[in-house]
């Protein structure tokens, strides 16, 4: 028994000396997560530390559960919560096929985060399913529509969504008219690269619809890449040409484990661009990192949250990492939460104060 204990003991401390391994083994996993903070760097009490968790229904409802950094199940948000987040981003769809994200579903969890004093964004994608740089799909009923009727569909979709969200007691702080519009949405009528001051047009209608129903509500236009300033130049001056009404620019930025560092530096540089050149507010409102790697990740975002708050004049709002709580999910390896349920390292940047 004596040489078996010392030979696990040889055992552990080999491992522990090889760490990572070869390439294409699977990562050793990084010791739990800690609740010791950040050091401070004095973030205003209005500064969002969010997280888009749009699947948290659908998982519940597959039997998912969540841990806290102990191991004790709790709510999801509580989690969250506890780990620092103060705002929650929930994308809506138009008519998904199976009801996830429907305006029903985005209200259940709207109301669920409005109890536990969290701040709210809406992303309206205005397609049945997933919209992003890659595609812009319009909803199945407004198929054959011109510019002019999707501009109506647009803004009675978004009043609709709006009144219902009113009439639960909810305002959202924030709307994304449009999620990762790159080149324009509801394609190919509002695609940007053919046709800006089409889209320029619906993200208007969009726009006033969320001030019909609330002028305190900041709109959001919102393109991925946000380390690409020649992107974020074409788009935006696209929208000033054409009197765009909006009141953030909205960025997403999905670094590596070696680029995080340049990528971050980047972004504060488009991030103070867009102040000076359009006198707009900023906002990270997806991120998110492998989540083998939770100790860059930690890096990476206690970074990327200082780059923000340091933007010119307060004008960096908020950093929200994109479905951190996915684990085991439809593939998504950009989550971070491990494998038994429970936040990673990562999640402790959102501590810092």
């Amino acid at each position: 028994m004596i040489n078996k204990i010392k030979w696990m003991a040889l055992l552990i401390l080999s491992i522990s000396i090889i760490s990572c391994g070869k390439s294409g083994s699977t990562p050793t996993p990084e010791p739990p997560a800690t609740t010791t903070p950040p050091a401070p760097i004095g973030l205003p009490a209005t500064f969002a530390k969010g997280a888009d968790v749009s699947w948290i229904t659908q998982m519940e409802g597959s039997g998912y559960k969540f841990y806290n950094s102990a191991g004790t199940q709790q709510d999801i948000l509580q989690i969250l919560k506890d780990k620092g987040i103060n705002s929650i981003r929930l994308r809506v769809w138009v008519n998904p096929a199976d009801n996830w994200c429907n305006k029903a579903d985005l209200i259940v969890k709207a109301m669920r985060a409005k109890t536990l004093g969290m701040r709210i964004m809406i992303d309206f994608h205005y397609s049945d399913s997933w919209a992003d740089p890659g595609k812009q799909n319009k909803p199945a009923a407004w198929m054959g529509q011109d510019i002019n009727a999707l501009k109506t569909s647009v803004y009675n979709h978004t009043l609709d969504v709006m009144n219902a969200l009113k009439t639960n007691g909810i305002t959202p702080d924030w709307v994304q008219v449009g999620n990762e519009t790159n080149d324009g949405m509801l394609w190919e009528e509002g695609r940007a690269s053919k046709y800006m001051a089409n889209f320029a047009a619906l993200v208007n209608s969009g726009s006033a619809a969320v001030k019909a129903v609330s002028t305190t509500t900041k709109v959001i236009v919102h393109i991925s890449n946000g380390y690409d300033n020649n992107l974020f130049r074409y788009m935006f001056d696209g929208l000033k040409t054409n009197g765009v009404n909006y009141d953030i620019i909205g960025m997403s930025l999905y670094p590596s484990t070696t680029n995080w560092s340049t990528l971050n530096a980047q972004c504060l540089t488009n991030m103070n661009d867009m102040v000076a050149r359009y006198s707009k507010q900023v906002m990270i409102c997806e991120v998110g990192m492998d989540v083998n790697s939770p100790t860059i990740c930690n890096s990476f975002l206690t970074d990327l949250i200082t780059k923000t708050n340091s933007v010119t004049g307060g004008n960096g709002l908020g950093v929200f990492y994109w479905e951190p709580e996915a684990y085991n999910w439809q593939s998504y390896s950009l989550g971070a939460f491990d494998n038994t349920g429970k936040p990673t390292k990562a999640m402790d940047a959102f501590l810092i104060q």
